[in-house]
């Protein structure tokens, strides 16, 4: 059953129909090795792996029945290659959401588990708090010993909130995106939103739909709303713009961007608009 019928659009339909993958008793090399590369791709937020840095040695042990898919994932999310690409260069609130989404494979539900985990990390440090995601009852239940941890986030499922599954788009951004390659960059996604208990709207991965790509500034300098006249002809209207291209500069598959244009420059900017190549995602009234 797809996850939604909007599925192909939204960039999640490799995710429609899949079963977990579980590393069974008696597997073969090929198997193992499947294993080893799909947990590489969850824990690592699907970011590029030089053969240099895998854990060559833990992957031996997982091949010959030392360790399990937990312990491997423990392993992985433990590593000096996690901590360079996730933990270092971002803030523990984004390090966070990122550990909720390679770990448990979704989104934060509240505020308090931000808090929990702030708490954990500053009293016991990074190696107890990812311990505390990977031998929780949450990951016994979802995962056990021997399934690869995937993204349940896109599923309504017992004891979820389907806040989590709009959450979701707000960390995934399309099958083949990586985590350190979002346009929205470093900062946490979900944290604002999280403090003022709201649900995010669903926005579709870049160059995935017509017109369907805006996304706030990551300063929150563009305002949503601003004085309105009673009259038409004073009124202020918020153009969202997606796919804007130049003559004379490299083609961008997606760009968003905002303007706000007063009623009386709402149609020439309108058509400067379409004369620069760009698709206006939507007019509001601001």
């Amino acid at each position: 059953m797809a996850i939604t019928t909007a599925a192909s659009r939204l960039g999640v339909s490799a995710f429609s129909d899949r079963k977990p993958l579980e590393l069974r008793p008696d597997w073969s090399q090929d198997e193992a090795n499947a294993v080893i590369n799909a947990v590489y791709r969850q824990v690592l937020g699907n970011d590029y792996i030089m053969l240099s840095e895998r854990l060559t040695a833990t992957e031996s042990l997982l091949s010959n029945g030392s360790l399990t898919v937990r312990d491997f994932v423990r392993a992985v999310a433990k590593s000096e290659l996690y901590k360079k690409k996730f933990l270092y260069d971002n803030f523990q609130t984004r390090v966070i959401e990122l550990n909720f989404k390679h770990l448990l494979g979704r989104a934060p539900y509240d505020e308090s588990e931000f808090i929990y985990h702030l708490d954990l990390y500053q009293n016991k440090g990074f190696e107890a708090d990812i311990d505390d995601y990977i031998d929780s009852a949450e990951y016994e239940a979802s995962f056990g010993e021997n399934i690869v941890p995937y993204y349940r986030g896109f599923n309504t499922q017992t004891q979820q909130k389907t806040v989590g599954f709009t959450r979701m788009f707000q960390l995934y951004r399309g099958y083949a995106n990586s985590d350190r390659a979002q346009v929205a960059g470093k900062p946490t996604r979900l944290a604002k939103e999280l403090a003022a208990n709201n649900a995010s709207a669903v926005v579709a991965p870049s160059g995935g739909t017509n017109g369907w790509a805006y996304r706030d500034s990551s300063k929150g300098t563009t305002p949503e709303r601003t004085f309105r006249s009673s009259n038409k002809e004073g009124r202020v209207y918020r153009v969202e713009i997606a796919g804007m291209s130049l003559a004379g500069y490299p083609k961008v598959r997606r760009a968003s961007r905002a303007l706000l244009v007063s009623y009386e420059q709402l149609t020439p900017t309108l058509q400067r608009i379409n004369k620069m190549g760009g698709k206006v995602a939507s007019v509001t009234l601001a």
